[in-house]
């Protein structure tokens, strides 16, 4: 029992001086892409008639900031608009190196939490999730195209079968100073 009991203390003492040795992990440059949306930002769009509502305009107002060792991107923001009233949100951006793609996890004061994959192409980032509406799933779509250092274009569109999509929303956003 007791060789045991040197050999467990041993291995632990091996642990922690290798652990002790290693350094922590770091930002790759996939992470240094998300950099761009830290700050404050404006969103004003367009929200379009359809089975979610009379449609009309919204506003949002986000502040992202980094989470400690930069790997996520942690996001607030306070929402309006005619159709759908007010709101707040809190939102987490990052990328997987497992999975090859960016990551976006949100959830709302409705009760409602969104989990998507994002790629980003050129100009342009696009977030892909499924979304319940009820007991239904429609596929989601949030689209992303970079127009300078302090703007971007974006849209929102949905689709039953994730080939015929319709806009939902659309609109600029514009980063604070």
């Amino acid at each position: 029992m007791r060789r045991i009991t040197i050999f467990l203390i041993l291995c632990v003492a091996v642990s922690v001086g290798a652990l002790a040795q290693m350094e922590a992990p770091k930002p790759g440059p996939e992470h240094k892409k998300l950099d761009m949306f830290a700050g404050t930002w404006t969103l004003d769009g367009d929200l379009k008639p359809g089975p979610m509502g009379p449609g009309g305009k919204m506003t949002e107002n986000e502040k992202c900031e980094w989470l400690e060792g930069g790997f996520f991107l942690v996001c607030h923001a306070d929402f309006k608009s005619v159709s759908m009233g007010s709101g707040s949100e809190m939102s987490v951006m990052g990328y997987s190196s497992d999975d090859k793609a960016y990551t976006y996890r949100a959830f709302n004061s409705y009760g409602e939490f969104q989990d998507s994959r994002g790629a980003l192409d050129g100009d342009t980032w696009t977030w892909t999730g499924d979304e319940k509406m009820g007991s239904m799933t429609m596929k989601g779509r949030f689209t992303m195209k970079v127009t300078s250092p302090t703007t971007y274009n974006f849209g929102y569109e949905m689709s039953q079968d994730g080939s015929k999509w319709t806009t939902v929303m659309d609109g600029k956003a514009t980063k604070g100073k």
